[in-house]
């Protein structure tokens, strides 16, 4: 097998890789400064959350162009335009005045990392000879951005809510740099998409069943990013270390957890586990644990999400179509879209209703998450040659190791 070391294209790769680890932690750096903003510019519980949602919003509609894009101009000019796009949105965003402007700005920062992600994991996997080792970089940039993200936002948001931005702008700037001179577009140039093969995906039983789970568990993901921080009260520096926290949690569940759980029991079976565990927790947060309560069971939900996360990608690669960019759009669309309106609607239910009340409603999605799971696993697990039967060992798949984790390279 080939290794790190040999790979021709092994700075493009890790440019791409650095790239994606600035995309993740772009998005948790809001994270700890959210209640700042809010004081400082006289926002509302609400208000401040449309920057969560105005980014989910627009990356979520902008996937699919881009994904189709990628036909027409390649890989590396979509990918250096998103980069662009976030460079100046984060610069201008620490410039903004008012919460509406901020809102505009995250918005034009999640179109550019709509941009990056319709074709950053594509163009890794096709530059790379080694396709495990670059989808174990890809996955290890994703949860130190989520750990690193919230740390930014902390430490440096302790000066002014504006430095994080400011400072993720010029990251991005260096990102930009890289990408354009280091990076490369595969040999073969990617053929024209049509949208009618990204929506014809959603006719496969399987996929369908991954996508419902999955819009249900990404509703409650950002009403936890987005809303924990104003729930706990807490100052930005402890906030920064509380979602630091929670980041390596999730790069725990994502790293050292994800897959090798899911080659004991089952690729289905663990992700019934970990949208179990995160009902438990979002649960946990509804009734009431108290501050340090709170905190361990954001904390504990993290790994459970990081285990999700990186199971529910390589479903969405083993259940989806050959063409990862067609997969790429469909999966995306769908785990973005239907997370952006949650953060909004956390802040509405907390001002309206109850500061405990966004965790309800999120049990109650999630709820109805683990229902959907549970009459429509084995639709998932037939087509990757699992059983879902919630036994202790699942032979057939530890010894299938590579299905779906490896379902890149063998597409």
């Amino acid at each position: 097998m080939a290794t790190a070391r040999n790979e021709p294209n092994k700075t493009a790769i890790y440019a791409t890789a650095l790239t994606a680890f600035f995309a993740i932690a772009g998005i948790a750096v809001v994270d700890p400064i959210l209640p700042v903003i809010g004081a400082e510019i006289g926002a509302t519980t609400w208000e401040i959350e449309l920057l969560f949602t105005a980014y989910i919003a627009v990356m979520a509609i902008g996937m699919i162009p881009a994904v189709m894009a990628t036909g027409r101009f390649g890989y590396k000019k979509i990918l250096a335009t998103g980069v662009t796009l976030v460079a100046i949105a984060a610069v201008l965003a620490a410039l903004s005045g008012n919460i509406v402007q901020l809102a505009v700005l995250r918005g034009v920062w999640g179109l550019g990392n709509a941009m990056f992600f319709a074709t950053a994991m594509v163009l890794l996997v096709a530059l790379a000879r080694d396709r495990e080792w670059v989808v174990g970089l890809f996955e290890t940039c994703v949860g130190l951005g989520f750990a690193v993200g919230p740390l930014i936002g902390g430490l440096l948001g302790h000066i002014s809510w504006r430095v994080p931005f400011f400072v993720c702008g010029l990251l991005m700037v260096v990102a930009l740099i890289v990408s354009a001179t280091r990076l490369k577009d595969p040999a073969e140039k990617p053929a024209p998409l049509k949208l009618g093969q990204v929506f014809g995906l959603f006719r496969k039983p399987g996929f369908l069943a991954l996508a419902v789970v999955t819009a249900a568990y990404n509703f409650v993901f950002f009403v936890v990013l987005g809303y924990v921080p104003v729930f706990l009260g807490l100052d930005v520096v402890p906030l920064g270390l509380v979602f630091t926290a929670w980041g390596i949690g999730v790069a725990v569940g994502i790293l050292a957890v994800g897959h090798r759980l899911a080659h004991r029991i089952g690729f289905v079976q663990t992700l019934g586990v970990a949208i179990a565990g995160v009902l438990v927790c979002v649960a946990l947060l509804a009734v009431g644990v108290g501050t340090a309560g709170s905190i361990a069971v954001t904390i504990v939900a993290g790994v459970f999400m990081g285990i999700a996360n990186a199971n529910l990608t390589d479903l969405s690669l083993a259940l989806g179509d050959p063409d990862r960019r067609v997969t790429t759009g469909a999966f995306n669309l769908v785990r973005w879209g239907f997370a952006a309106p949650a953060p909004v609607v956390a802040g509405l239910l907390a001002e309206g209703v109850s500061p405990a009340s966004p965790f309800w409603v999120a049990s109650a999605v999630l709820l109805v998450g683990v229902v959907v799971f549970l009459v429509t696993a084995h639709l998932m697990a037939r087509p990757i040659g699992e059983r879902v039967l919630w036994q202790r060992w699942n032979r057939a798949a530890r010894v299938a190791e590579g299905t779906p984790e490896e379902a890149m390279s063998e597409l």
